[in-house]
């Protein structure tokens, strides 16, 4: 199984972004998905989660209403399209599902 991040990187306060996720060597479309993110020093904590089918999200409440995640079965991702982005915001953001992890993508809010 291969998950990769990709989308991150550096933007002001107020500022957007999207980040992608590929995924490839399983069943795709039979698997939920989930974004996480980290900041050093505290735990991961997961941001957004998209059932197999899409038609079921779920988000941390700091996020809600600046973030949504959506996917693409037909092409193997997932995306976390993110506005208003604040530097608590700050991490290294990882797509998963179960037990699979990507390398993370780091997005960074400062002005």
């Amino acid at each position: 199984v291969q998950i990769r991040e990709s989308g991150g990187g550096l933007v002001q306060p107020g500022g957007s972004l999207r980040l992608s996720c590929t995924v490839s060597g399983l069943a795709f479309s039979a698997y939920p998905m989930r974004w996480w993110r980290q900041v050093p020093g505290q735990e991961r904590e997961w941001v957004a989660y998209i059932s197999n089918g899409g038609l079921s999200t779920e988000y941390i409440d700091s996020v809600k209403g600046r973030f949504t995640i959506s996917r693409d079965n037909a092409q193997r991702t997932v995306d976390l399209e993110m506005h208003d982005l604040r530097p608590q915001d700050t991490g290294v953001y990882y797509c998963s599902t179960y037990n699979y992890w990507g390398q993370g993508t780091q997005v960074t809010v400062s002005s």
